[in-house]
Protein backbone atom coordinates (compact mmCIF):
# COMPACT_ATOMS: atom_id res chain seq x y z
CA UNK A 1 0.00 0.00 0.00
CA UNK A 2 2.70 2.20 0.94
CA UNK A 3 4.57 1.27 -2.28
CA UNK A 4 1.54 2.43 -4.41
CA UNK A 5 0.94 5.85 -2.43
CA UNK A 6 4.29 6.69 -3.26
CA UNK A 7 4.15 6.02 -6.79
CA UNK A 8 1.03 8.38 -6.77
CA UNK A 9 2.87 10.94 -5.05
CA UNK A 10 5.90 10.78 -7.69
CA UNK A 11 3.26 10.52 -10.78
CA UNK A 12 1.77 13.69 -9.67
CA UNK A 13 5.14 15.31 -8.36
CA UNK A 14 6.43 14.73 -12.00
CA UNK A 15 3.54 16.11 -13.87
CA UNK A 16 3.42 19.43 -12.07
CA UNK A 17 6.66 19.89 -12.45
CA UNK A 18 6.43 19.33 -15.97
CA UNK A 19 3.59 21.67 -16.07
CA UNK A 20 5.86 24.14 -14.42
CA UNK A 21 5.93 27.68 -16.43
CA UNK A 22 9.09 29.65 -15.05
CA UNK A 23 11.40 29.66 -12.99
CA UNK A 24 9.69 31.18 -10.36
CA UNK A 25 7.20 28.50 -10.00
CA UNK A 26 9.52 25.59 -10.53
CA UNK A 27 11.29 26.91 -7.42
CA UNK A 28 8.24 26.81 -5.42
CA UNK A 29 7.19 23.13 -6.38
CA UNK A 30 11.23 22.55 -5.47
CA UNK A 31 10.69 23.57 -1.76
CA UNK A 32 7.01 22.11 -1.76
CA UNK A 33 8.89 18.59 -2.16
CA UNK A 34 12.61 18.88 -0.98
CA UNK A 35 12.35 21.63 0.93
CA UNK A 36 12.99 20.89 4.93
CA UNK A 37 8.98 21.09 5.73
CA UNK A 38 8.20 19.38 2.29
CA UNK A 39 7.14 16.62 0.91
CA UNK A 40 9.78 13.90 1.40
CA UNK A 41 10.56 14.86 4.63
CA UNK A 42 6.94 14.21 5.68
CA UNK A 43 7.33 10.76 3.77
CA UNK A 44 10.79 10.00 5.89
CA UNK A 45 9.27 10.79 9.44
CA UNK A 46 6.76 8.43 9.11
CA UNK A 47 9.27 5.76 8.97
CA UNK A 48 9.25 5.54 12.88
CA UNK A 49 5.40 4.93 12.66
CA UNK A 50 6.24 1.72 10.18
CA UNK A 51 6.11 -2.05 11.63
CA UNK A 52 10.51 -2.77 11.09
CA UNK A 53 9.83 -5.29 8.63
CA UNK A 54 8.20 -2.40 5.90
CA UNK A 55 10.83 0.25 7.16
CA UNK A 56 13.55 -0.93 5.09
CA UNK A 57 11.27 -1.40 1.55
CA UNK A 58 9.72 2.19 2.77
CA UNK A 59 12.71 3.99 2.91
CA UNK A 60 13.83 2.46 -0.72
CA UNK A 61 11.09 3.61 -1.89
CA UNK A 62 10.71 7.12 -0.68
CA UNK A 63 14.20 7.60 -1.74
CA UNK A 64 13.78 6.71 -5.04
CA UNK A 65 10.68 9.25 -4.92
CA UNK A 66 13.17 12.13 -3.84
CA UNK A 67 15.65 11.17 -6.76
CA UNK A 68 13.10 11.40 -9.32
CA UNK A 69 11.37 14.71 -8.36
CA UNK A 70 15.49 15.82 -8.36
CA UNK A 71 15.72 14.19 -11.87
CA UNK A 72 12.23 16.07 -12.65
CA UNK A 73 13.21 19.24 -11.46
CA UNK A 74 16.68 19.53 -13.18
CA UNK A 75 15.03 18.57 -16.02
CA UNK A 76 12.11 20.92 -16.16
CA UNK A 77 14.74 23.65 -15.55
CA UNK A 78 17.29 22.76 -18.08
CA UNK A 79 13.99 23.39 -20.46
CA UNK A 80 13.11 26.65 -19.18
CA UNK A 81 16.44 27.99 -19.86
CA UNK A 82 16.51 26.79 -23.90
CA UNK A 83 12.98 28.04 -24.16
CA UNK A 84 14.27 31.44 -22.73
CA UNK A 85 17.18 31.21 -24.56
CA UNK A 86 15.23 30.46 -27.45
CA UNK A 87 12.99 33.83 -27.08
CA UNK A 88 16.00 36.13 -26.40
CA UNK A 89 17.65 34.88 -30.74
CA UNK A 90 14.62 34.83 -31.84
CA UNK A 91 13.94 38.83 -30.31
CA UNK A 92 10.95 37.66 -28.39
CA UNK A 93 9.42 40.74 -25.80
CA UNK A 94 7.66 40.07 -23.02
CA UNK A 95 5.37 42.93 -22.88
CA UNK A 96 4.06 42.18 -19.10
CA UNK A 97 7.66 42.91 -17.85
CA UNK A 98 8.00 46.45 -16.41
CA UNK A 99 9.66 48.75 -19.13
CA UNK A 100 13.71 49.89 -18.82
CA UNK A 101 13.89 53.89 -17.88
CA UNK A 102 15.13 55.54 -20.21
CA UNK A 103 19.26 56.82 -19.36
CA UNK A 104 18.30 60.40 -18.45
CA UNK A 105 21.18 62.87 -19.30
CA UNK A 106 22.33 66.13 -17.58
CA UNK A 107 23.05 69.74 -18.37
CA UNK A 108 26.56 70.02 -19.11
CA UNK A 109 29.05 71.33 -15.94
CA UNK A 110 29.17 74.72 -16.97
CA UNK A 111 25.87 75.19 -17.84
CA UNK A 112 24.70 74.14 -14.44
CA UNK A 113 26.86 76.70 -12.95
CA UNK A 114 25.88 79.55 -14.94
CA UNK A 115 22.67 78.85 -14.61
CA UNK A 116 23.39 79.38 -10.06
CA UNK A 117 25.34 82.19 -11.54
CA UNK A 118 21.89 83.57 -13.30
CA UNK A 119 19.77 82.55 -10.63
CA UNK A 120 22.22 84.54 -7.68
CA UNK A 121 22.45 87.80 -9.29
CA UNK A 122 18.66 87.57 -10.76
CA UNK A 123 17.89 87.90 -6.64
CA UNK A 124 20.34 90.73 -6.52
CA UNK A 125 18.14 92.70 -9.26
CA UNK A 126 20.63 91.97 -12.51
CA UNK A 127 18.87 90.89 -15.25
CA UNK A 128 20.60 88.38 -18.17
CA UNK A 129 21.76 89.87 -21.14
CA UNK A 130 22.65 88.56 -24.61
CA UNK A 131 24.76 89.62 -27.35
CA UNK A 132 26.56 88.21 -30.42
CA UNK A 133 29.71 86.39 -30.18
CA UNK A 134 30.89 87.97 -34.17
CA UNK A 135 31.37 91.50 -32.89
CA UNK A 136 32.73 94.48 -34.48
CA UNK A 137 36.27 96.07 -33.43
CA UNK A 138 34.07 99.30 -31.77
CA UNK A 139 32.19 97.38 -29.46
CA UNK A 140 35.19 95.09 -28.39
CA UNK A 141 37.47 97.91 -27.79
CA UNK A 142 36.55 101.45 -29.08
CA UNK A 143 33.80 101.85 -26.61
CA UNK A 144 35.48 100.12 -24.12
CA UNK A 145 38.08 102.92 -24.04
CA UNK A 146 41.07 100.82 -25.59
CA UNK A 147 43.06 102.34 -28.01
CA UNK A 148 43.94 101.61 -31.26
CA UNK A 149 47.63 101.20 -29.73
CA UNK A 150 46.79 98.94 -27.05
CA UNK A 151 48.21 94.94 -27.10
CA UNK A 152 44.96 93.91 -26.59
CA UNK A 153 44.32 94.84 -30.60
CA UNK A 154 46.86 92.85 -31.92
CA UNK A 155 45.73 90.77 -34.71
CA UNK A 156 48.12 87.70 -32.78
CA UNK A 157 46.21 88.15 -29.79
CA UNK A 158 42.56 88.41 -31.39
CA UNK A 159 40.10 86.04 -33.71
CA UNK A 160 39.76 88.66 -36.89
CA UNK A 161 37.63 87.45 -39.75
CA UNK A 162 37.97 87.31 -43.58
CA UNK A 163 35.61 90.14 -45.05
CA UNK A 164 35.33 91.46 -48.34
CA UNK A 165 37.33 94.75 -49.48
CA UNK A 166 36.10 97.76 -48.09
CA UNK A 167 34.18 95.93 -45.44
CA UNK A 168 33.87 96.28 -41.65
CA UNK A 169 36.44 94.14 -40.12
CA UNK A 170 34.80 91.85 -37.91
CA UNK A 171 36.16 89.54 -34.94
CA UNK A 172 35.21 87.02 -32.70
CA UNK A 173 34.75 88.54 -29.24
CA UNK A 174 37.12 88.56 -27.11
CA UNK A 175 35.30 89.71 -23.69
CA UNK A 176 31.65 89.68 -22.90
CA UNK A 177 32.21 92.99 -22.15
CA UNK A 178 30.87 93.83 -25.34
CA UNK A 179 27.41 92.66 -24.56
CA UNK A 180 27.68 95.62 -21.73
CA UNK A 181 28.25 98.40 -24.89
CA UNK A 182 25.70 97.17 -26.73
CA UNK A 183 22.93 97.54 -23.69
CA UNK A 184 24.51 100.99 -22.85
CA UNK A 185 24.11 101.86 -26.24
CA UNK A 186 20.26 100.67 -26.44
CA UNK A 187 18.78 101.42 -23.27
CA UNK A 188 18.89 104.52 -20.51
CA UNK A 189 19.82 104.36 -17.08
CA UNK A 190 19.34 102.91 -14.20
CA UNK A 191 20.77 99.70 -15.93
CA UNK A 192 21.29 96.03 -14.41
CA UNK A 193 22.48 93.41 -16.24
CA UNK A 194 24.72 90.26 -15.79
CA UNK A 195 26.09 88.97 -19.68
CA UNK A 196 27.10 85.11 -19.97
CA UNK A 197 28.88 83.94 -22.92
CA UNK A 198 31.71 82.27 -24.76
CA UNK A 199 34.84 84.62 -25.71
CA UNK A 200 37.16 83.52 -28.07
CA UNK A 201 41.28 84.17 -27.88
CA UNK A 202 43.92 82.35 -29.70
CA UNK A 203 45.60 80.36 -26.72
CA UNK A 204 47.61 77.56 -27.09
CA UNK A 205 45.38 74.83 -25.38
CA UNK A 206 46.98 73.20 -22.22
CA UNK A 207 45.56 72.51 -18.49
CA UNK A 208 44.67 75.87 -18.09
CA UNK A 209 43.76 77.78 -21.39
CA UNK A 210 41.62 77.35 -24.51
CA UNK A 211 40.39 79.13 -27.74
CA UNK A 212 37.21 79.44 -26.19
CA UNK A 213 35.83 80.40 -22.69
CA UNK A 214 33.55 81.32 -20.74
CA UNK A 215 32.84 84.43 -18.48
CA UNK A 216 30.06 86.09 -16.96
CA UNK A 217 30.78 90.11 -16.43
CA UNK A 218 28.16 92.40 -14.18
CA UNK A 219 27.34 95.86 -15.10
CA UNK A 220 25.22 98.35 -12.85
CA UNK A 221 24.56 102.11 -14.12
CA UNK A 222 22.50 104.32 -11.79
CA UNK A 223 22.70 107.81 -10.45
CA UNK A 224 25.23 107.84 -7.42
CA UNK A 225 26.66 104.32 -7.74
CA UNK A 226 30.08 104.11 -5.76
CA UNK A 227 32.88 101.76 -4.83
CA UNK A 228 30.96 100.59 -1.92
CA UNK A 229 27.73 99.33 -4.13
CA UNK A 230 30.07 97.31 -5.93
CA UNK A 231 31.49 95.55 -2.98
CA UNK A 232 28.47 95.11 -1.32
CA UNK A 233 27.04 93.54 -4.25
CA UNK A 234 30.51 90.89 -5.02
CA UNK A 235 30.13 90.52 -1.12
CA UNK A 236 26.60 89.41 -1.32
CA UNK A 237 27.14 87.17 -4.20
CA UNK A 238 30.13 85.37 -2.61
CA UNK A 239 27.64 84.49 0.63
CA UNK A 240 25.17 83.05 -1.67
CA UNK A 241 27.51 80.89 -3.83
CA UNK A 242 29.78 79.81 -0.52
CA UNK A 243 28.04 80.19 2.29
CA UNK A 244 27.57 83.49 4.80
CA UNK A 245 30.79 83.78 6.52
CA UNK A 246 32.48 84.50 2.85
CA UNK A 247 34.51 87.15 2.62
CA UNK A 248 36.02 89.37 -0.73
CA UNK A 249 39.26 91.52 -1.30
CA UNK A 250 39.81 93.74 -3.62
CA UNK A 251 43.54 94.80 -4.82
CA UNK A 252 43.78 97.99 -7.05
CA UNK A 253 44.65 96.82 -10.53
CA UNK A 254 44.12 98.55 -14.26
CA UNK A 255 41.27 97.66 -16.83
CA UNK A 256 40.98 100.42 -19.64
CA UNK A 257 37.19 100.41 -19.13
CA UNK A 258 37.34 101.15 -15.27
CA UNK A 259 38.72 103.46 -12.91
CA UNK A 260 39.56 103.00 -10.47
CA UNK A 261 39.95 98.64 -10.95
CA UNK A 262 40.72 96.23 -8.89
CA UNK A 263 41.33 92.16 -8.90
CA UNK A 264 37.99 90.36 -7.15
CA UNK A 265 38.98 87.78 -4.67
CA UNK A 266 37.52 85.48 -2.70
CA UNK A 267 38.41 83.84 0.74
CA UNK A 268 39.60 80.36 -0.12
CA UNK A 269 36.47 78.14 0.76
CA UNK A 270 38.51 75.09 1.56
CA UNK A 271 41.18 76.54 4.37
CA UNK A 272 38.77 79.70 5.34
CA UNK A 273 42.13 81.61 4.84
CA UNK A 274 44.37 79.48 6.77
CA UNK A 275 46.31 78.41 3.57
CA UNK A 276 45.91 75.15 1.46
CA UNK A 277 47.09 73.87 -1.84
CA UNK A 278 43.77 75.07 -3.56
CA UNK A 279 44.97 78.56 -2.95
CA UNK A 280 48.68 78.32 -3.14
CA UNK A 281 48.91 79.10 0.75
CA UNK A 282 47.85 82.35 0.90
CA UNK A 283 44.22 82.19 1.87
CA UNK A 284 42.68 83.90 -1.29
CA UNK A 285 41.65 82.94 -4.67
CA UNK A 286 41.51 85.45 -7.17
CA UNK A 287 38.35 84.70 -9.27
CA UNK A 288 38.59 88.31 -11.92
CA UNK A 289 38.39 92.02 -12.27
CA UNK A 290 35.79 94.48 -11.27
CA UNK A 291 35.70 98.69 -10.70
CA UNK A 292 33.69 102.05 -11.80
CA UNK A 293 32.85 101.92 -15.20
CA UNK A 294 35.16 104.66 -16.62
CA UNK A 295 33.53 108.07 -17.80
CA UNK A 296 34.89 107.77 -21.27
CA UNK A 297 32.95 104.32 -21.30
CA UNK A 298 30.14 106.09 -20.55
CA UNK A 299 30.63 108.94 -22.71
CA UNK A 300 31.49 106.81 -25.99
CA UNK A 301 27.95 105.25 -25.54
CA UNK A 302 26.15 108.57 -25.22
CA UNK A 303 25.61 108.16 -20.96
CA UNK A 304 26.24 110.98 -19.30
CA UNK A 305 29.44 110.54 -16.62
CA UNK A 306 28.55 114.34 -14.63
CA UNK A 307 25.42 112.64 -13.95
CA UNK A 308 25.55 108.98 -13.74
CA UNK A 309 28.18 106.70 -12.26
CA UNK A 310 28.27 102.77 -12.77
CA UNK A 311 30.15 99.52 -12.03
CA UNK A 312 31.27 96.70 -13.33
CA UNK A 313 32.82 93.19 -12.79
CA UNK A 314 33.55 89.93 -14.14
CA UNK A 315 35.15 86.38 -13.93
CA UNK A 316 36.13 83.14 -16.12
CA UNK A 317 33.05 80.64 -15.39
CA UNK A 318 35.80 77.19 -16.78
CA UNK A 319 37.92 78.76 -13.46
CA UNK A 320 35.30 79.19 -11.07
CA UNK A 321 34.22 75.74 -12.05
CA UNK A 322 37.63 73.97 -11.83
CA UNK A 323 38.07 75.86 -8.42
CA UNK A 324 34.56 74.95 -6.90
CA UNK A 325 34.64 71.50 -8.02
CA UNK A 326 38.32 70.26 -8.01
CA UNK A 327 38.83 69.62 -11.73
CA UNK A 328 42.68 70.02 -12.52
CA UNK A 329 42.52 70.25 -16.40
CA UNK A 330 40.37 73.07 -18.39
CA UNK A 331 40.11 70.58 -21.27
CA UNK A 332 37.98 68.33 -19.92
CA UNK A 333 34.80 70.49 -19.99
CA UNK A 334 35.12 70.34 -24.09
CA UNK A 335 36.12 66.92 -24.67
CA UNK A 336 33.14 65.46 -24.09
CA UNK A 337 34.29 62.72 -21.63
CA UNK A 338 30.83 60.78 -20.62
CA UNK A 339 32.44 59.37 -17.80
CA UNK A 340 33.47 63.39 -16.40
CA UNK A 341 30.43 64.73 -17.13
CA UNK A 342 28.43 62.17 -15.17
CA UNK A 343 30.29 62.89 -11.80
CA UNK A 344 29.50 66.59 -11.96
CA UNK A 345 25.97 65.67 -13.51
Amino acid sequence: MAGTDLQAIETEACARIEAAEDEAALEKLRIAYLGRKGEIKRLMARIRSLDPSERAAYGQGVNALKRAVEQAIAARRQALQREAQARRAAGFFDVTLPGRPPAIGSLHPLTQLTEQLLEVFGRLGFERARGPEVEQPWFNFDALNIPAEHPARDPAENFFLETPDGAEPLLLRSQTSTVQIRVMKDRKPPLRIVAPGRVFRPDTVDATHHFQFHQIEGLAVEQGLSFVDLKSVLLLFARALFGPEQRVRLRPSFFPFTEPSAELDFLCWRCHGTGCALCKQTGWIELGGCGMVDPNVLEAVGIDAERYTGYAFGMGIERLAMLRYGIGDLRLFTENDVRFLEQLG
